[in-house]
């Protein structure tokens, strides 16, 4: 998914949605999202970010975590 302009896709849409976390690249090419809030919110900006992104994502998966309130805000990590 690198080189497509996820990570900042991702940023914006984040901003429409109560959550935070951040997306970053992984040295394999793939991008690696944290994103915490209300589960329905996450599910939706998960969604969202799918469906804008479809083109460029070949698989994905998804693990579901106890919040831990250790972010402020979403951001793009390098």
């Amino acid at each position: 998914v690198q080189g497509v302009g996820f990570r900042y896709t991702t940023r914006r849409i984040a901003s429409r949605w109560p959550v935070t976390g951040y997306v970053e690249n992984q040295a394999d090419g793939s991008v690696f999202l944290v994103a915490e809030g209300p589960k329905s919110d996450v599910e939706e900006f998960l969604a969202s970010v799918c469906e804008q992104m479809a083109p460029n994502i070949r698989s994905k998966q998804v693990n579901w975590y106890a919040s831990t309130n250790q972010f402020s805000d979403f951001e793009i990590r390098s």
